[in-house]
């Protein structure tokens, strides 16, 4: 079973304990309590994920001086 969300140490790590969750409940075969278990815990890892991605944007505004920039690929990088 994943850890919680309080042993994060990392954006990615959390993101691949969702993942792991996602595959086992996308499986059918978990029990209804592992499953509700799961599903907290997936909660839970969403909203640890959201707010490390509010973090970072909040970053990056102060960065561009409060303002956004649309990211542009197109000159090959």
């Amino acid at each position: 079973m994943a850890k919680t969300t309080k042993a994060q140490a990392s954006f990615e790590s959390a993101l691949a304990q969702l993942e792991d969750i996602i595959q086992a409940m996308e499986g059918g075969d978990l029990p209804l309590d592992t499953a509700l278990t799961s599903y907290k815990q997936g909660i839970e890892l969403i909203k640890f994920c959201q707010g490390k991605l509010a973090d970072a944007e909040q970053q990056l505004r102060v960065l561009e001086n409060d303002e956004l920039k649309p990211l542009d690929l197109t000159d090959g990088q």
